[in-house]
C-alpha cells in the first residue's frame, strides 16, 4: 500500500488528512477532508483520523463482534469532539469534515462513510465506487434531476450535506463485502475524485507498478488538470487472502 497527501495548484494549505497502517493480515486506512478555512478545516480532519485510528486499531478483524457497532462509536466520538471545539473555540465554528474509513482484513472489507471523500474497488477488470456521496448534487442524481456527467460540472458540486462535526450527531452509512487477491482498493479525497474521472482511474489503478508510483501519477494527473483542491490518495493492492479454517464439532460459524 501506498498514501499521500498533496496541497494541490491553488490552495495554501492542506486541510486533508490521512492514516495507513497494515501488516499482512489486517489493515485500516482513512481519509478526512477538512472545510471551514486554514487552520479549522485542518484541525477537524486530523482530530477525526487521530479520534477514529486510536479505537479502531485494536480491532483484528472486521468479523469482531461489534466491529460495526465500534466503528460507528469511532465516528460518533470524532463528530462529538470536533462538534464541542466549535462550541467552545469561536474561530473554529463551521468547521467539520469528510471521513472515509476502509478497514480490510481476510473476512473482507467493512466501510464508514460520511461526505463526499470515496472508496474505490478495481476487481477483475472492472472499477466500482463502493461508497455514495452525502453531497446536494448526488441527491439530484438520486432524484433524476440530474445525469453523473452534469453532477461533475455543477456548480453546487462541492456542496456536501453531511460531515464529522458540523452538528450534535452524524449518520455513517457502512458497507461490507469479500476481498480476494489482485483487488485493488482506493481512498480518495474529492481533489482527486473531482478532477480526474473514473475512467482514467481506472487506467491509473490498473498499472503493474508498485503502489507508491501509481498514488504519485494519481496526484500528477490531478494536478495536471488543474489542482484545484487538495488531493490525498490511498492505494491498497491485495496480494492474497487466507480463507478461514473449516469449522470443527457443532459449533456455529461466526454470526451465526
Amino acid at each position: 500500500m501506498a498514501a499521500r497527501t498533496d496541497v494541490g495548484r491553488i490552495r495554501a494549505g492542506n486541510e486533508d488528512s490521512l492514516y495507513a497502517v497494515a501488516n499482512e493480515s489486517r489493515g485500516l486506512f482513512i481519509v478526512a477532508d477538512g472545510m471551514g478555512g486554514h487552520a479549522a478545516g485542518e484541525v477537524a480532519s486530523s482530530m477525526a483520523v487521530q479520534i477514529i485510528a486510536q479505537e479502531l486499531e485494536p480491532l483484528a478483524s472486521i468479523d469482531e463482534p461489534g466491529a460495526v457497532e465500534r466503528m460507528a462509536q469511532a465516528v460518533h466520538d470524532a463528530n462529538r469532539a470536533i462538534y464541542e471545539r466549535t462550541m467552545s473555540e469561536s474561530e473554529k465554528q463551521g468547521m467539520g469534515t469528510t471521513t472515509s474509513i476502509l478497514m480490510l482484513s481476510d473476512a473482507g472489507y467493512l466501510i464508514g462513510q460520511v461526505g463526499d471523500s470515496r472508496i474505490y474497488l478495481l476487481r477483475d477488470g472492472q472499477l466500482r465506487q463502493l461508497t455514495k456521496d452525502h453531497s446536494y448534487v448526488q441527491e439530484q442524481v438520486d432524484a433524476g434531476y440530474l445525469t453523473p456527467e452534469q453532477a461533475r460540472y455543477h456548480p453546487y458540486s462541492n456542496v456536501i450535506t453531511r460531515c464529522v462535526g458540523a452538528n450534535e450527531a452524524v449518520e455513517p452509512d457502512f458497507f461490507a463485502g469479500p476481498i480476494t487477491g489482485g483487488d485493488v482498493f482506493l481512498v480518495a479525497s474529492d481533489g482527486l475524485t473531482g478532477m480526474v474521472e473514473d475512467r482514467r482511474l481506472h487506467q491509473l489503478m490498473s498499472s503493474k507498478a508498485n503502489p507508491a508510483r501509481v498514488v504519485d501519477a494519481l496526484i500528477a494527473e490531478a494536478n495536471g488538470r488543474g489542482g484545484l483542491d487538495n488531493i490525498t490518495a490511498i492505494l491498497v493492492q491485495v496480494h492474497g487472502v487466507t480463507p478461514p479454517p473449516a469449522p470443527t464439532g457443532n459449533g456455529a460459524p461466526l454470526g451465526g
